[in-house]
């Protein structure tokens, strides 16, 4: 588990160059992926304009979710592999896997077991004990685990970790983050098959965030309610509160709120400004200083960032670790951390 100070210097060291930069002609890294599943499995779109990777192919063994994918633009063309197929290929390096939640562990730990890297998509199951075991395969075998929570190299967040970095906001008191929208009832079906419901879903988004600013928490209370008319018993409406010895956070998360996105963000308190992210998903900084700080004034100033395409920097930062070019900026202790956290925010146990 990290301290607050090992978190902040893992969050901060995670700043990377935009992908958009331009970058000398390499060989490119081999990668497939397993799965279409999850909801964000189409990201393997990015890597296949990507001038880092080869894509090689994907495995989906559902024959149903194959045919609803297949000609879709992120996989169109592409071969379709068995899972054994595809860890055999010569010179594979990485596997994104993007299964539905329930089958993201047991596949991640058979690449990892193969020496691949990996990309897991988010959340990390919900079997502390193996995905630690992945995580201590992984190290053992000086491979990259990187996890698909989409706002780590978002441009807002990486100013953050800048302003973390440099002591400009003073020592973090205080920590606000929300992550909502509304779920239709077909959605909110499949959600409901976990146990950890909204939170386990979309709030770990910020709740990775929340880690990487104040470390792994001393307590976790949660406050998960269903709320909304449909008897499906889904926990679509969970708050967790979290507490540090000299901070406290709080993480909220439904399935019900109105154009809850635009409502999506994260504030970070400290004794010398506050930064405040929001909407997370088309970013825009509020910040206010007490004084100035490099190029930023006292008082109180609007920073605005480009049109922000998820999991393009994702993949550029993976493609240098991989290359050796680059230290990882989210450590194994990073992710158990947060999934530790997520599993207690949710009041799910730890020790299946």
């Amino acid at each position: 588990m990290l301290s607050r100070r090992e978190s902040l210097v893992a969050f901060s060291g995670a700043i990377v160059a935009g992908a958009a930069a331009a970058r000398p002609s390499k060989p490119r890294i081999k990668v497939g992926q397993i799965g279409v599943g999850h909801a964000h499995a189409t990201k393997l779109g990015v890597y296949r304009t990507s001038p880092d990777y080869e894509v090689v192919g994907v495995v989906e063994p559902d024959a149903g979710l194959r045919k609803a994918a297949e000609n879709l633009p992120a996989y169109k063309g592409l071969n379709w592999l068995t899972r054994d197929e595809l860890l055999k290929t010569p010179g594979l390096q990485a596997v994104l896997v993007e299964t539905r939640v329930r089958d993201l562990l047991d596949n991640a730990e058979a690449c990892v077991n193969a020496g691949m890297h990996v990309h897991i998509d988010k959340p990390a199951g919900e079997s502390l004990p193996q995905f630690r075991r992945i995580l201590k395969t992984a190290v053992e075998k000086k491979l990259v685990v990187q996890m698909g929570y989409m706002y780590r190299y978002n441009p807002a967040v990486v100013l953050l970790r800048e302003f973390l970095k440099n002591g400009w906001l003073g020592e973090v008191f205080e920590v606000h983050a929300v992550m909502s929208k509304v779920v239709g009832a077909a959605e909110r079906k499949k959600l409901a098959e976990y146990k950890g419901g909204l939170m386990f879903e979309l709030g770990c988004h910020v709740l990775d965030l929340v880690v990487g600013v104040l470390g792994p928490p001393k307590e976790v209370a949660s406050f998960n309610r269903h709320s909304s008319p449909l008897d499906d018993g889904l926990l679509d409406n969970m708050l967790a509160v979290i507490s540090y010895p000299k901070a406290t956070a709080t993480v909220k998360s439904t399935a019900l709120e109105v154009d809850g996105g635009d409502r999506r963000h994260l504030v970070v308190c400290g004794t010398e400004g506050t930064f405040q992210i929001q909407p997370l998903d088309n970013p825009s900084a509020k910040i206010t200083l007490a004084k100035p700080c490099g190029e930023y004034r006292k008082g109180t100033q609007e920073v605005k960032f480009p049109k922000y395409v998820r999991y393009v920097d994702d993949a550029a930062d993976m493609a240098k670790v991989i290359r050796g070019e680059a230290a990882f900026g989210f450590p194994p202790r990073h992710d158990l951390a947060v999934q530790e956290t997520l599993l207690r925010a949710c009041g799910l146990p730890l020790d299946q």
